[in-house]
Parts: structure tokens; C-alpha cells; sequence
């Protein structure tokens, strides 16, 4: 789903865009469960969360 985010000065973002943009843009948690949850304009999920290889990589480091 394509979505305007209106508390980005209205950036759209494209089904399979990463999100936040610039990926090292700070977002609230409160702002990214508002996305992940149905407790949004939209009243469904907007983005979901998925893992990286970037997160994967530093997991191992963890290791």
C-alpha cells in the first residue's frame, strides 16, 4: 500500500520503500506502532516490519 505520511511533510512512500527515509531518520516508537497497528488513519497495518541482512550481520557480531 502506498501511503502520504503526514507527519513527514508529506512524503509518500511506495509499497516495498523502506521506511523511515533516510533509514537513519529517528522515529518514536509511538509512531512506528501507530504504522504497524490498525490505529491509524488507514485502520489497518500500513508498514510491517521485516529483518535485514544489516540485522542479521550485527546479530552474529553479537555472538
Amino acid at each position: 500500500m502506498d501511503f502520504k505520511d503526514l507527519q513527514d511533510k508529506n512524503k509518500i512512500y511506495r509499497k516495498g520503500d523502506t521506511y523511515p527515509r533516510p533509514a537513519n531518520k529517528k522515529v518514536g516508537k509511538d509512531r512506528l506502532n501507530e504504522l504497524l497497528s490498525s490505529n491509524n488513519n488507514f485502520g489497518k497495518p500500513i508498514i510491517k516490519e521485516v529483518e535485514t541482512k544489516t540485522d542479521e550481520t550485527k546479530e552474529n557480531k553479537k555472538e
